[in-house]
């Protein structure tokens, strides 16, 4: 630190970003972060970190951001060991790890962003059940560790910071809630075609803990209400989804539609025009489709598990997520009562206005400064 003319003159710092999620389903967060750290920070030095497939993914429009590949995959003996030498050798003053995948050893400065604990509170009927569990218990102690030997913690929503304040034995105090945001471009939407005359609408991974199979049963309950109903499915189409697919055809399922992976203009043109956007997941950090489809338009039915019900506020018709009845209940409101639909639409236009990227930034920016100074 410095003095000039009496002023005192915080010196440049070198903070690494590492952006190794940056092209995955918890990216947006990262991006928008980038995005708007850069709008917000002309002074310190930033090192972005990716995966070498994603060098290109992101380029930084500012000369003080830069970056850099560090190829250490996730819950890997490479990233427990290789990726501590990296960051030995790159020296930053600070990293920001925007998961808690990270190398334990690592004793410099660090923040780090616990999005959620569903990897320790959930399994995947699709995954190894011996590799996956065994995941888990190392994912519980590196969580514990990481909890502990970060010298801030962020969160996206009040109810994650709770349940890691739960497991990880932290005070309060060391952990800022930071909630993420929606953006809404409704000048870049482009049709997609559908053979429905209306249809209900989920975003998003199929992992069994996003509930997407009693949403097909609450769907298929409502086909002898609207038989011309459809249900669409936008997402990879990986393990998860594919097995779902076999699931609903094997049970002879109507009007059920996996696009695969849409870009976003398509993606938001199907926000935009859905009759309700419905999100059944039994576990989220923050659940961001919903706010995107508030933003878009829809209406939002929504699983009262875990933190929608701190997101989406009242913005939302809530469901029990573990009963297909009580999904199609909700559902069925909306489609058949058009002030309520109204009322939900005009509810999540105000909800959306309550979350900023651009605050969100500002915040994790004060968490580097007050980071930097211990």
């Amino acid at each position: 630190m410095s003095v000039s003319n009496g002023v005192i003159i915080d010196p440049m710092s070198h903070i690494a970003i590492d952006a190794r999620i940056i092209n995955s389903s918890t990216g947006t967060y990262v991006e928008r972060l980038l995005h708007y750290l850069e709008k917000i920070d002309k002074v310190n030095q930033y090192t972005i970190l990716v995966l070498a497939k994603d060098k290109d993914y992101w380029q930084p429009t500012n000369a003080n951001f830069t970056v850099q590949v560090a190829d250490f995959a996730n819950y890997s003996l490479a990233e427990q060991i290789d990726f501590k030498v990296f960051l030995d050798r790159l020296s930053p003053d600070l990293v920001h790890f925007c998961m808690p995948q990270q190398p334990i050893l690592y004793k410099g400065k660090h923040v780090t962003t616990f999005h959620d604990l569903t990897l320790i509170k959930t399994y995947n009927s699709d995954k190894n059940w011996l590799i996956f569990h065994i995941k888990q218990l190392v994912g519980r102690f590196v969580f514990k560790q990481v909890a502990k030997s970060s010298q801030h913690i962020i969160t996206p929503t009040k109810f994650t910071r709770d349940e890691l304040i739960k497991f990880a034995h932290v005070s309060e105090s060391k952990i800022t809630v930071t909630y993420e945001a929606a953006d809404v471009f409704v000048d870049q939407l482009v049709k997609y075609d559908h053979p429905y005359k209306d249809f209900i609408l989920y975003v998003g991974q199929q992992s069994d803990y996003k509930n997407i199979r009693r949403l097909a049963e609450a769907h298929q309950r409502l086909l002898t209400k609207y038989p011309d109903l459809g249900l669409i499915l936008v997402g990879n189409k990986n393990a998860s989804a594919l097995k779902n697919e076999k699931y609903f055809s094997d049970k002879d399922y109507k009007n059920i539609t996996f696009t695969g992976f849409l870009p976003g203009s398509q993606r938001d043109w199907l926000y935009t025009n859905a009759v309700a956007y419905v999100f059944p997941s039994l576990m989220e950090g923050f659940g961001l489709p919903g706010l995107e489809a508030m933003g878009y338009g829809a209406p939002v039915a929504s699983s009262n598990a875990t933190c929608l019900p701190e997101v989406y506020g009242d913005a939302a018709a809530y469901f029990n997520p573990l009963d297909s009845c009580d999904i199609a209940k909700a559902i069925d409101l909306i489609i058949s009562d058009p002030n309520y639909r109204q009322q939900l639409i005009d509810k999540g236009h105000r909800q959306v206005k309550k979350y900023s990227w651009s605050q969100m930034a500002k915040q994790t920016k004060s968490v580097y400064d007050d980071a930097l100074k211990k």
